[in-house]
């Protein structure tokens, strides 16, 4: 008789195990340097952006439509959309000194910013990270956020 237990399967609260070389940084995979303007923004900073974003669209919110709760995503999603996908930064970002770039460096596009908007607002794709910091939004856009 085989006896399984809780060390054969291992536990969910571990998460998935995986090994990363020692001399490896976030965006070395995608040709982005170490450090400095061009490597992969920390997380920290895009936190830290996406709250600014948010709470300049629910100040607009706030006076435009009474602070409707649709309306504040509504304006969130409308200011990421136009400015991502112009000008590859939101306001935000730029605070924080942080852009979305395609890999060829240029702003990501209507394409890629409307899919990047709909799966930021969605907010669960966007909290799956890889190990080179790209949320599943990233990803999918084929987009990558940057230090300015």
């Amino acid at each position: 008789m085989v006896v399984i237990d809780r060390e054969d399967i291992g536990s969910w609260l571990h998460g998935p195990q995986f090994s990363v070389p020692e001399d490896y940084w976030p965006g070395k995979n995608l040709g982005l340097p170490e450090s400095g303007p061009g490597s992969t923004a920390p997380l920290w900073r895009r936190l830290l952006g996406l709250c600014f974003d948010w709470g300049m669209s629910y100040v607009i919110a706030l006076f435009l439509f009474a602070g409707h709760e649709l309306a504040i995503l509504a304006v969130f999603a409308v200011q990421h959309f136009v400015l991502v996908s112009t000008l590859g930064t939101t306001v935000g970002h730029r605070v924080f000194g942080i852009e979305v770039r395609r890999f060829d460096g240029s702003a990501p596009g209507f394409r890629a910013g409307f899919l990047r908007t709909v799966l930021l607002c969605l907010v669960i794709p966007a909290l799956i990270f890889n190990v080179d910091r790209r949320g599943f939004h990233d990803v999918a856009g084929r987009t990558v956020i940057v230090r300015r």
